[in-house]
Order: C-alpha cells, then structure tokens, then sequence
C-alpha cells in the first residue's frame, strides 16, 4: 500500500502513536504531499521547538520508501474536480486538504488523515 500522510497523523507518529507506527511501517510506500511538508515546517517556525522538530522531519524524510510528493499541472485538474464537486454540496474542505487530496487521486494513493471533512470525498480512499 502507498499511503498519503497527512500533517495530524505526522504529529501522532512522532507523539509515538502506535497505531500510525503500524501503519506506516506495513506501508510499501509513504508519500509526504509538499503541502502537509509545508503545514509541517510552519507549524515548527510558529513554535519554540524549530530545530528539533525539523531534525526529526529530515530523519524521518530520509528513511527508505519515504518521499516528498509535489503537486504538478495534472494536479490542477483533479483539484478542480473536487473543488467543484464540494462547492455543489456545499461542504467546504480547507484549501490545503484539497490539494492533498487531489495528489491522492492523481497518483492512486491511500490517505492516513484524522480530518472529518474527508468524509465528504468518498472516492479519497483512507486508512
């Protein structure tokens, strides 16, 4: 399995949950969207633990079978997509979950998130 991860199961795998250490460790593959690497790196500047947390992140990043995952034009189309779908709906998704999202159905991966509001995109598998 290739699996998306997502910045709330990122902050549990370093806690030290030991669900998402199962999961990622059963992976085949574990991509980090440039987006959730992005959320990551702001969340470390806003904090008081920057450089550990950023060595911990470039630990984990340079572990085999991990890599970092950026959007490209294709992206856009699928983004749009699902854009459209929810605006329908009317349930809104936060911008960067929609990103991440679009990268998922792009590249047929396997999203690891906490978030409810992917709920609202079923064809979004998860674990």
């Amino acid at each position: 399995m290739r699996i998306a991860l997502d910045t709330n199961r990122y902050a549990d795998l370093v806690k030290g949950d030991k669900s998402v250490a199962e999961i990622v460790g059963s992976a085949d593959e574990v991509i980090v969207p440039l987006i959730v690497l992005a959320e990551l790196r702001a969340g470390f500047v806003a904090g008081t633990q920057q450089a550990r947390n950023e060595a911990v992140l470039r630990r984990f990043l340079a572990q085999p079978g991990v890599s970092v995952l950026c959007p490209d034009e294709q992206t856009s189309f699928h983004y749009a997509g699902v854009f459209t779908e929810l605006r329908r709906r009317g349930t809104p998704v936060p911008t960067n979950d929609l990103w991440i999202a679009a990268l998922v159905l792009q590249h047929g991966l396997v999203l690891h998130a906490r978030d409810r509001h992917f709920d609202f995109l079923p064809q979004v598998p998860r674990v």
